[in-house]
């Protein structure tokens, strides 16, 4: 069974960090693409970060430069290291995985959209205010 269970969420001041991580079992984590997400109060699944498969990654604007995504194969583990936190940032997180190959993305789906992922965790809420 495909599990994913995000952890490391909590409160801190803006301009704090805090180290989000996925636990990922029942896959070769190694073969899968792996993302964030999250959606603030009363918004949609915004698409925060990526790593491939072949270890590139990619960002959102809006988190670029603050934000670091990682992954520990050995530890089947997806990190999320946040720096300069605003309160901006202030959502449930995600994590969610991509199935490798012959899985193929459907037309009209992006790798930034959510139907690019066939798992997902429950989240873990990150909460930015002084």
């Amino acid at each position: 069974e495909v599990q994913l269970v995000e952890s490391g969420g909590g409160w801190v001041q803006p301009g704090g960090s805090l180290k989000l991580s996925c636990s990922a079992s029942g896959f070769a984590f190694s073969d899968y693409a792996m993302t964030w997400f999250r959606q603030a109060p009363g918004k949609g699944l915004e698409w925060v970060a990526a790593l491939d498969a072949d270890g590139t990654t990619t960002y959102a604007d809006s988190v670029k430069g603050r934000f670091t995504i990682s992954g520990a194969n050995a530890k089947n583990t997806l990190s999320l290291q946040m720096n300069s936190l605003k309160p901006e940032d202030t959502a449930m997180y995600y994590c969610a995985a991509q199935m490798p190959p012959p899985f193929r993305l459907a037309p009209g789906c992006s790798r930034t959209f959510t139907c690019a992922y066939n798992y997902w965790g429950q989240g873990t809420q990150v909460t930015v205010s002084s």
